[in-house]
């Protein structure tokens, strides 16, 4: 048999029916319950908040890969999960009082590809060197990150571990690895090329407060390159780590190309920085100098 409702009584019966799902809410939750809003889906799960503001700075078309595989890396390792931003709305430990934003609170960790001056306020600023310094969460910063805040925003620096200075083309480079025993640096050799675009350091970058992992072959370089000139050490790190605070630090200057986030050796480092960084796995990152034999090249 079927049944006909006229439009009046239809629009009372639908009427009736949105009602009723507003007092209960979704999936017959109480009213009360749904006011407080879903329970967490990643509730017991570290969590990653990948920063890309792209608002200032240079716009890198690796930034959407690299989204994708540090997502992708996390859900199947089974390590993290990863909430992406392109601005710095979740930059702080104030509440935020619009939807389901999420706060600094919430995470363990920040990626960090942004690579301009940023418009967070002091404020934010100060929570995300307190993220970090006093929380003692992490922060692992990709390719470019030294560039952000060099202009305005000194204490980055000291955070970050260093500022770049300048960097070399897109070219096959050398590099040593200083330390294989860092968790997934054993994906790769001792000595070994790659093509990319790497940092050359300065200020506040130190021996003194950084531990370096993997740095260019400064016996490969052209010492009439008026880059290389800028370090009259022959110092090159492009991958370190360091303390700030209670916080622990990564950078690694690999990352301009997006064939490099497809390099597994690259994912594996990548992937093992921010589990070391949440304080999943242990290392020992004692500054140490630079070994003699490079400093005399």
């Amino acid at each position: 048999m079927t049944y006909y409702l006229a439009p009046a009584a239809a629009g009372i019966l639908f009427s009736a029916l949105l009602l009723s799902q507003t007092q209960t809410g979704q999936q017959g939750q109480p009213r009360d319950a749904a006011k407080k809003g879903f329970p967490d889906p990643w509730a017991g799960k570290k969590r990653l908040l990948f920063l890309a503001d792209t608002r200032t700075g240079y716009q890198h078309d690796y930034i959407s890969h690299a989204m994708a595989t540090i997502e992708r890396l996390g859900r199947e390792s089974g390590a993290y999960v990863t909430l992406f931003k392109t601005d710095t709305q979740l930059v702080t430990k104030q509440a935020i009082s619009n939807g389901n934003a999420k706060t600094l609170n919430y995470f363990d960790a920040i990626f960090f590809a942004s690579s301009g001056e940023g418009e967070m306020t002091a404020e934010q600023k100060a929570d995300l060197l307190s993220f970090v310094h006093d929380d003692g969460k992490g922060l692992v910063a990709a390719h470019a990150a030294n560039v952000a805040f060099r202009l305005t925003w000194p204490d980055f620096g000291v955070l970050l571990g260093g500022f770049m200075g300048s960097e070399y083309g897109i070219t096959d480079q050398e590099i040593l690895v200083e330390d294989p025993k860092f968790p997934g640096i054993d994906a790769f050799p001792g000595r070994f090329r790659f093509k990319d675009q790497f940092p050359i350091l300065k200020e506040p970058y130190s021996r003194e407060n950084v531990h370096v992992i993997m740095r260019l072959d400064p016996a490969k370089l052209d010492p009439s390159d008026p880059k290389t000139k800028l370090r009259p050490d022959h110092d090159f790190p492009i991958v370190y780590s360091k303390m700030y605070g209670k916080g622990r630090v990564f950078f690694s200057g690999f990352g301009h190309l997006e064939e490099t986030w497809d390099d597994p050796r690259v994912q594996k480092m990548y992937l093992e920085a921010i589990k070391w960084a949440m304080g999943l796995t242990q290392a020992d990152i004692t500054p140490r100098p630079m070994p003699e034999q490079a400093a005399k090249n």
